[in-house]
């Protein structure tokens, strides 16, 4: 290995602009690749509510469904709002008074189609795409339904919703990396011993986070949380990967003259520290790909890839750089700002005991607040108020009393009186305001159903299936809908047991099944993949119990915040924090676990194991943990959606809260388990 990193080194100008010109195909990839923006897209295909939608598409012709509130208009103006609208591209046909009444006036409508699609001067028109809710097409085509109403017309529904987070998302994700990479530079300018260095860093971290971003074309498309999130993840977790390439370094350096030589040893000191350390890392994100609700399989090979890229920048480009500025780095070395931390090592050292005890103590509140902080599952109730999906929501609850709407995909063969009743007893469900059917159709009266456009009932009615809505007052998630949901089944099924319940609300109900799921399978992986690690690094059975369960009370510290706060966290938050916190963090554990067996071998009795070990590896541990803190907290705080905000304000929480555990619980334990340890761990037996 070293004649290789030698001859690179030697090479470092070629190496620079090999690794700068990966970059042209990396941008490319970059804007080649799609981004969904519907989670909803991520449950498994083999739920009965995602293969609904996929009959929706090839019997209807019907993607997505949008609710369209206008107020002021006169039957005249309606119409022709709802004619524009049908010819928009992509817009299947819009369903509303207009084009149910044939244009015959609003007093001699059926009280029930009245009440279904108008309120005083409010009327309600529902819009069918062609396309799904998340595409490309169907998102532009609401942004000409906007431009083509006024504004006294306020559409609404996810489809609404799915458009307004992409235009936000991508107003705010340049400025994402802006903040992590500013608050990463303060970190390292005030933790390292050069003014350039920092930039360095950033440099050759940035190069492969491209890499990275530019690769996902292969993937074909990625989720928008993915999206707003690998960067500041990618920055925060492998920024330590330079920090220790840097420190081995300089090593070298005093011990031989040939920097070229220095670094090549360098690199091959640091490859094994660095291979571990991204192990961990790797291992949680990986865990993520186990999850039934795919968005973790995005986000885990995305940030896996992450950390290999990661990896490659570190021993590869940020080596070559660092010799080509050599005398730059010389010329603005200072002394760094961090003070010594050898306090911290006779602290613990010196009051163990006590802090077992609080480890004891801690114990019950952090995981009984962990298993109990509540979530939410529908994302729309957490968008920043002023947008217009949002107020169009709003104006649906008051002037409707309606929050979402159910499909019905029922066999075109249940008709007549049989199809009447379902629709009535379907009516008579709690929560539900109305029933559109074929049957419903009865109730405009005979001349009106002939004037009804041929278009409107081959949308109601195939050769195989008839659609039906269903519109609710329930809000998405709750347990009211939820209950709903299961009588609405139970009616269906009993009329047609192959019918299908479809819409956001039935899906957003399984999506609660699979998290919840996800949580535990996704804990369990990603637990014994780092006990795995763990075990063969240490060779120990007791150590990778210990480690694991410390950082998992890190872990349960930084959940049951939320719950004793009263805070509800997106529900993706407690599966990826449990997991990318415990693949992050744990090389703290592991750093200040080896300096103590190190310690321990070489003679020193466990108070002095402590005081050494936690003094040599408190500054790596507070610098690590800080340069994770910078790249995510800014984002947090700045972020309007909420699922990105809290994600980022719970890892650099998280990146806290488990240095704080290794740096004063994690020693107590290995002080109190001193015996124990040695008993257990193979090259610490021979100790008396």
């Amino acid at each position: 290995m070293y004649k290789v990193t030698l001859w690179m080194i030697k090479h470092r100008v070629l190496i620079v602009i090999i690794c700068l010109a990966l970059l042209v195909p990396s941008i490319l990839g970059m804007a080649a690749t799609k981004t969904k923006y519907d989670l909803l897209y991520y449950l498994p295909s083999d739920l009965e509510t995602v293969k609904g939608q996929e009959i929706l598409i090839d019997d209807f012709g019907v993607g997505g469904v949008a609710m369209l509130v206008s107020e002021g208009l006169t039957q005249p103006e309606l119409s022709k709002l709802e004619s524009e609208i049908s010819s928009i591209d992509n817009v299947r046909t819009v369903v509303g008074y207009a084009s149910l009444s044939g244009g015959l006036p609003i007093g001699l409508m059926p009280e029930k189609v009245r009440q279904m699609f108008s309120n005083g001067d409010c009327m309600l028109s529902f819009v069918l795409f062609e396309k799904g809710t998340s595409s490309e097409e169907t998102m532009e085509a609401v942004q000409k339904i906007r431009r083509t109403a006024s504004e006294k017309c306020f559409l609404s529904g996810l489809t609404a919703v799915v458009t307004d987070t992409k235009e936000l998302i991508e107003s705010q994700e340049i400025i994402y990396v802006a903040i992590a990479v500013a608050l990463c530079a303060v970190v390292l300018t005030l933790t390292m011993d050069s003014f350039l260095l920092p930039l360095l860093f950033l440099a050759s971290i940035g190069v492969s986070i491209l890499w990275n971003l530019g690769s996902n074309y292969f993937l074909g498309e990625i989720s928008y949380v993915t999206k707003a999130v690998a960067a500041v993840l990618q920055l925060g977790v492998t920024m330590d990967y330079s920090i220790f390439l840097w420190h081995s370094y300089k090593e070298q350096c005093t011990l031989t003259e040939d920097k070229d030589a220095a670094m090549a040893n360098a690199i091959g000191q640091t490859f094994s520290s660095i291979l571990g350390s991204s192990l961990t890392t790797m291992a949680g994100f990986i865990s993520l790909c186990f999850m039934s609700f795919t968005l973790g399989r995005d986000l885990g090979i995305v940030m896996t890839k992450g950390v290999v890229m990661g990896f490659i920048g570190t021993i590869v480009l940020l080596p070559c750089a660092v010799r080509i500025m050599d005398k730059p780095i010389r010329r603005t070395a200072h002394k760094p700002l961090l003070p010594k931390l050898d306090f911290i090592g006779k602290l613990v050292s010196k009051h163990y005991v006590i802090l077992f005890v609080i480890v004891l103590v801690l114990v019950f509140p952090a995981f009984y607040g962990y298993n109990s902080v509540k979530v939410y599952y529908d994302m729309s109730t957490v968008l920043p108020e002023d947008l217009p999906s949002v107020q169009a929501n709003k104006k649906l609850n008051r002037n409707f009393d309606m929050s979402t709407v159910h499909l019905v995909l029922l066999d075109s063969r249940v008709e007549g009186e049989e199809l009447k009743t379902l629709t009535k007893e379907l009516g008579q469900v709690d929560g539900v305001n109305s029933v559109l059917s074929y049957a419903s159709l009865d109730d405009l009266g005979a001349m009106a159903k002939l004037m009804l456009p041929g278009d409107l009932i081959k949308l109601i009615k195939s050769d195989n299936y008839q659609l039906m809505l269903i519109n609710s007052e329930y809000v998405i998630s709750s347990d009211e809908v939820n209950a709903q949901i299961d009588s609405l089944n139970g009616i269906i099924k009993r009329c047609d047991p192959d019918g299908m319940l479809i819409g956001e609300a039935p899906c957003t109900k399984d999506l609660i099944a699979c998290t919840d799921t996800d949580f535990k399978v996704v804990s369990l992986i990603s637990i014994i993949a780092i006990f795995v690690i763990i075990l063969l690094v240490q060779r120990s059975i007791s150590l990778p119990v210990l480690l694991v369960a410390l950082i998992e009370l890190a872990i349960a510290l930084n959940l049951c915040i939320p719950y004793y706060t009263g805070t509800e966290l997106p529900f993706v938050g407690p599966i990826l924090i449990s997991t990318i916190q415990l693949g992050a963090t744990v090389d703290y554990a592991i750093l200040l676990t080896t300096r103590y067996k190190q310690r321990r071998l070489e003679g020193l009795d466990k108070k002095q194991a402590i005081n050494h070990a936690v003094s040599s590896s408190a500054q790596s541990i507070i610098v690590s943990s800080l340069s994770f803190f910078a790249a995510t907290f800014g984002v947090g705080l700045y972020s309007d959606i909420d699922i990105v905000s809290s994600m980022c304000l719970l890892i650099a929480r998280g990146s806290l809260l488990s240095a704080v555990v290794v740096m004063f619980l994690l020693p107590a334990v290995l002080a109190l388990l001193d015996k124990a340890i040695i008993k257990t761990t193979l090259d610490m037996r021979r100790l008396k």
